[in-house]
C-alpha cells in the first residue's frame, strides 16, 4: 500500500485541528442556545417556528455540519490505518464517501429545519 506523503499528512492535520477549533466554538453556541430554549419552556413548534427562514441559524448550522465533514473523516482514516492496517486509495475513498454523505444528511436536516 503506498503511503501518504508527509505534505498531506501535514495537511490533514492542520485541517482536523481548524475544524475541531471551529468544532468546540459551535459545540460551546449550541448548547447556549439548548440550554436558553429549555430554561425558557420553548416547546419543539416555538423553537421551529423561530427557526422558519432564519439566515443566521441556517449558516450557523451549516458551518457546524461543514465542519463535522470535514473533521470526522480524517479521524476515521487515522483510525482504520493505526487500528485496522487499512491504507491507501481504497481507504481515502471510504473515508471521502463517508465526509460527502455528513454533508448531504447534514444539510438537508439543516435546510428541512429552516425552510
Amino acid at each position: 500500500m503506498q503511503a501518504m506523503s508527509l505534505r498531506v499528512q501535514a495537511h490533514l492535520w492542520y485541517w482536523q485541528r481548524m475544524s475541531a477549533t471551529v468544532l468546540a466554538l459551535c459545540v460551546f453556541i449550541h448548547l447556549g442556545v439548548v440550554i436558553y430554549a429549555v430554561h425558557g419552556g420553548l416547546s419543539a413548534a416555538a423553537i421551529l417556528g423561530r427557526t422558519r427562514g432564519n439566515l443566521w441559524f441556517g449558516g450557523f448550522y451549516s458551518i457546524f455540519v461543514i465542519s463535522c465533514a470535514i473533521h470526522v473523516p480524517i479521524g476515521l482514516l487515522r483510525i482504520a490505518e493505526e487500528w485496522l492496517n487499512w491504507r491507501g486509495k481504497s481507504a481515502r475513498a471510504v473515508c471521502f464517501a463517508f465526509s460527502a454523505g455528513l454533508v448531504l444528511m447534514g444539510l438537508r436536516a439543516v435546510y428541512g429545519v429552516v425552510s
